[in-house]
């Protein structure tokens, strides 16, 4: 079966109150599947973004997915799924393996960079996770 997801991983202040968004649609009808927002803690952007990617495909997977088409809209973390890039900050390469493996059991995927524009629904997840957190 093939998925799409869409993701985003935010965090307020550069590491800060951090959060993720997780959208993933059925890649055949465009049906959405599972959506949902997560506070992940005190961490950086980028932990987040991995941390949101983490989270998609173990859903997807849950889901029954052999085939997974990931969008994003940060570029550095496509690019280094697409091995444009090497994964520098050892506090991302372990979220990079993890994407790495969880790939490797998967027929076919693939990482796109999208512009944020057309990620509104997984940054409305981030942005809803975080202001709930804020309220506590």
């Amino acid at each position: 079966m093939r998925m799409i997801t869409y993701t985003d991983g935010g965090a307020r202040g550069n590491p800060g109150p951090a959060a993720i968004g997780v959208v993933v649609k059925n890649g055949t009808t465009g049906e959405n599947i599972s959506g949902f927002g997560r506070y992940i803690g005190h961490t950086t952007n980028n932990q987040a973004e991995y941390q949101a990617l983490v989270a998609a495909l173990e859903e997807a997977i849950k889901h029954g997915a052999t085939e997974v088409s990931c969008f994003l809209d940060s570029e550095l973390i496509v690019k280094q799924m697409n091995r444009e890039y090497r994964v520098r900050d050892i506090g991302l390469q372990t979220h990079f393996m993890k994407v790495w493996n969880m790939a490797t059991t998967l027929k076919k995927v693939t990482f796109t960079h999208i512009p944020r524009a057309k990620n509104k629904e997984a940054d409305a997840f981030v942005n809803q996770a975080l202001d709930a957190q804020r309220l506590r």
